[in-house]
């Protein structure tokens, strides 16, 4: 007879759990979901835990929800994946720019009457004092403070680790660290440059995106569309809506995203570099709701040096236009995204 699961939430504060659960899971393992366990932290980089339940557990990361999870179509596939894609509602200009600084966590999308800066002020706090001080000794929280908006300040541009130090007057060792947990708690997507060689991809200067657009917006003190759009912020934010609905979408149908950024030494770039195993897919992201064929001139070069490995390549706007610009590019809206 089937029993519901027991749950147990935020379980990261009670690990002496963990080695009483994989005693009554080892018990009877032709049963599988006998346990439910949640927690806001990345349970496993806690040193409380000495129990990781191997082979007992399958992990799944819940990040702030993509636009089709908002939108009620959470299984719509990526213009580039098979699959039927339902209809899904372009939103005007200025209310797809309100949606950014919103946000994509469930409950300021659930009741839209939440003061949307003190949502995220209290988010923040509360990161920084629960989370932060749990998984890592930061002895000056304001300071990190600082560096969060200074990381906020640098969104989609090269992270030279050497400038940030020397700017905030910290050591290269302390900003790697720091790097780290907010990639952990899954506050940050690094996005590193794609070359052949897989070495290379780890040692060359990568990207870093806010994984939540609304917390970039509020990092950055930005608090209403207008300025949000026309001010320096507006292509950093349009390219972390872009990264971040791709890396949300392919998360939350249970893979592990391989993203990427192409950049050429005589300055030629794709902003978003999708392995799909069998396909490089070549995304630009532009802030003009008018595309052109300049604009598809990165993902054609792309497309003409890796030959079969690239699939078809895409301009994303914030605009309603959809067109061929190059052979084997289109320009699509980001609600077709």
């Amino acid at each position: 007879m089937y029993s519901a699961p027991a749950i147990f939430d935020e379980v990261q504060f009670v690990p002496e759990l963990l080695p009483y659960i994989k005693e009554r899971v080892d018990a009877d393992r032709n049963r599988p979901g006998q346990y439910i366990l949640t927690g806001s932290q990345n349970i496993l980089l806690s040193e409380k835990v000495g129990e990781t339940l191997a082979g007992r557990a399958a992990i799944l990361r819940l990040l702030p929800l993509s636009c089709r999870e908002i939108a009620g179509v959470p299984f719509a596939p990526l213009p580039w994946q098979a699959g039927e894609r339902p209809s899904i509602e372009n939103l005007a200009f200025k209310d797809r720019w309100e949606s950014f600084l919103r946000g994509g966590y469930p409950e300021l999308n659930a009741h839209h009457d939440i003061d949307i800066n003190l949502w995220h002020a209290s988010y923040i706090q509360t990161y920084l004092e629960r989370d932060v001080r749990t998984l890592r000794q930061v002895g000056n929280l304001s300071q990190f403070q600082i560096f969060l908006r200074a990381l906020a300040a640098r969104n989609g541009q090269l992270l030279n680790l050497s400038d940030v130090a020397r700017d905030l007057g910290l050591s290269v060792n302390t900003i790697k660290a720091w790097l780290s947990i907010l990639e952990a708690t899954y506050q940050i997507i690094v996005l590193r440059p794609y070359f052949t060689n897989l070495g290379k991809r780890l040692v060359k200067t990568p990207k870093v995106y806010f994984a939540d657009v609304g917390i970039l917006c509020h990092l950055t003190g930005l608090k209403d569309a207008e300025h949000a759009q026309a001010g320096p912020m507006g292509g950093p934010i349009m390219e972390a809506a872009v990264v971040n609905e791709v890396v949300r979408t392919i998360t939350h149908q249970g893979h592990q995203p391989q993203v990427y950024f192409w950049r050429t030494t005589d300055g030629y770039e794709v902003d978003l570099l999708v392995d799909t195993g069998a396909k490089l897919i070549p995304i630009e992201v532009k802030l003009s709701a008018t595309p052109n064929k300049a604009m598809a001139k990165g993902v054609s070069l792309f497309r003409e040096l890796f030959g079969d490995k690239a699939g078809e390549g895409y301009v994303i706007h914030p605009g309603d236009v959809r067109l061929p610009l190059l052979p084997g590019v289109r320009a699509l809206p980001f609600s077709e995204l």
